[in-house]
């Protein structure tokens, strides 16, 4: 006699193919182990099941977490992932089969779990144990292919693979072997919850892994400011002629002859001998310490004070350009002459020789302005408190 509309389904469908995995995280080539399951399965029921086990090497994601990755991963597939905090181990589950009334099992997985499955699994078949009891007319393990790791693409994905890329904060990598349903948004869910379960910070941002070689070693050298100087003079090579360097771009250069300005590649030009030769002139009472000393750096300051400019340049020389410190005075710099800098003049050529100095008296009014404010507030405030005494008193 069925006593119920589940019984009848389980006495037509005595076969259940299930997947037993750890999928942390789900990858790509988990996919292709799920099609592999529903297309051996055919009409029977397939389930698939993940391992609830948690640590820090192999299972980093909560079980919890692991179940709606997968879901969103394999929405195909969602109804078929099931979540029994139950069955902790795979022998829960075989008993759970049994006791729903199917008669026959095939699992579904890799071939480095075949002989392990075969054995464990029909050693207990009817055998009364802790994890309880099943009895089945036959437990098939099927093999879904073998996967090599040193492959490229779905055959090499791995969990070990994927947590060593988030282990080195290689998102890029990470991402290319999620399933394919799986939002970018989402995938970062994933490769963060990886981290954290791994001991790592959550990244929020995220760059891809290049390595450039440089686009010529002459451009590089010239980025670095090794290579031309505003007022160098140089040869065009397409016709050696001289010419005397006055602007510096990106890369390239602007070049002036008989009134007359080129703009030309770092490749069309070479510097002059003469410039080749030029050597700047040291100090001679700082000459002898370490690196250059240009005598236009020490000029009109005594001995003294040069001693201690050396050493304001060694120790101040160390900071990080962010760092305040960096631009602190050195001795002889407050009776200085200071010329302005190319940028400054630059700004002065686009917006007029007096923009700065209209820049700052503006700022100086706008400051003017907010303190008469200010003051017309405390003034108003004062007045306010001076009535309200009045009233009070008058109450009284």
């Amino acid at each position: 006699m069925i006593n119920s509309f589940k019984t009848f389904l389980v006495e037509e469908e005595k076969t259940l193919y299930f997947v037993w995995g750890r999928m942390n995280p789900p990858t790509s080539g988990h996919e292709k182990l799920l099609d592999f399951l529903k297309g051996k399965a055919g009409s029977n029921p397939f389930r698939i099941y993940l391992t609830q086990t948690q640590d820090k090497n192999k299972n980093p994601i909560p079980y919890v977490q692991k179940i709606k990755f997968a879901r969103k991963g394999f929405p195909q597939y969602a109804r078929q992932i099931m979540m029994q905090k139950k069955l902790k181990t795979i022998f829960d589950a075989m008993t759970s089969f049994y006791n729903e009334g199917f008669k026959r099992v095939v699992i579904v997985c890799g071939e480095d779990r075949v002989r392990e499955y075969n054995v464990t699994l029909n050693k207990y078949n009817g055998v009364k144990s802790r994890h309880g009891f099943y009895n089945f007319e036959k437990i098939t393990v099927l093999n879904a292919g073998d996967r090599d790791p040193e492959s490229k693409g779905v055959a090499g994905v791995s969990g070990t693979k994927l947590r060593g890329y988030a282990d080195n904060g290689d998102f890029t990598k990470f991402a290319q072997y999620m399933p394919k349903r799986l939002s970018n948004a989402d995938t970062k869910a994933v490769y963060n919850a990886v981290r954290k379960g791994r001991g790592l910070k959550e990244q929020k941002e995220y760059f891809n892994k290049l390595n450039l070689s440089p686009v010529s070693e002459r451009r590089e050298e010239y980025v670095k400011g090794n290579l031309f100087n505003i007022g160098d003079s140089v040869i065009l090579r397409d016709t050696n002629e001289l010419c005397r360097v006055t602007y510096l771009g990106s890369n390239y250069v602007i070049v002036e002859s008989a009134g007359k300005q080129y703009r030309k590649w770092l490749e069309d030009i070479e510097l002059h001998e003469k410039e080749r030769k030029k050597e700047v002139a040291q100090d001679k009472d700082v000459k002898k310490a370490k690196g250059s000393q240009p005598k236009v750096y020490y000029k009109g300051l005594s001995k003294s004070t040069k001693q201690k400019r050396l050493a304001h340049f060694k120790k101040y020389g160390k900071y990080d350009d962010d760092n305040p410190a960096a631009y602190k005075k050195a001795p002889g710099d407050k009776t200085a002459k200071t010329k302005p800098s190319v940028h400054t003049l630059k700004y002065r050529r686009m917006y007029g020789e007096d923009a700065v100095e209209l820049a700052k008296k503006k700022i100086e009014r706008e400051k003017a302005v907010d303190k008469m404010k200010h003051a017309r507030m405390l003034s108003r405030a004062k007045v306010r408190k001076a009535k309200n005494q009045m009233r009070s008193e008058k109450d009284a």
